[in-house]
């Protein structure tokens, strides 16, 4: 099994940017396919974003996409996840998710059941 560990967390501006860090230890990294997910107060744990062993296929959530970007280095064992254009919308606690599987379809990647391994999360804030 895979532990993560999310850093990069903070408060933001509204249109501003942060990069959040997801390090993996354990299990071969390279052999997981990385998601983030959130959870805003009061709301369920929504898909955010998700990235394939090589990076070579990603999914984005449609409210993130062209604002947020996912990527990986396996050397490193880190997922990121850079956003930019943050929206007050945008609050939540962020999390890190493995899977062994690519989840496919893409909306198998929405199901956060389809990734067995989690961080503890991160909180994002946005003000307005």
């Amino acid at each position: 099994q895979v532990q993560l560990v999310e850093s990069g967390g903070g408060l933001v501006q509204a249109g501003g940017s942060l990069r959040l860090s997801c390090a993996a230890s354990g299990r071969t990294f390279s052999s997981y396919a990385m998601g983030w997910f959130r959870q805003a107060p009061g709301k369920e744990r929504e898909f955010v974003a998700a990235i394939s062993w090589s990076g070579g296929s990603t999914y984005y959530a449609d409210s993130v996409k062209g604002r947020f970007t996912i990527s990986r280095d396996n050397a490193k064992n880190t997922v990121y996840l850079q956003m930019n254009s943050l929206k007050p919308e945008d609050t939540a606690v962020y999390y890190c998710a493995a899977s062994l599987v690519w989840p496919t379809p893409y909306s198998a990647a929405l199901n956060f059941r389809s990734f067995g391994s989690w961080g503890q999360g991160t909180q994002v804030t946005v003000s307005s």
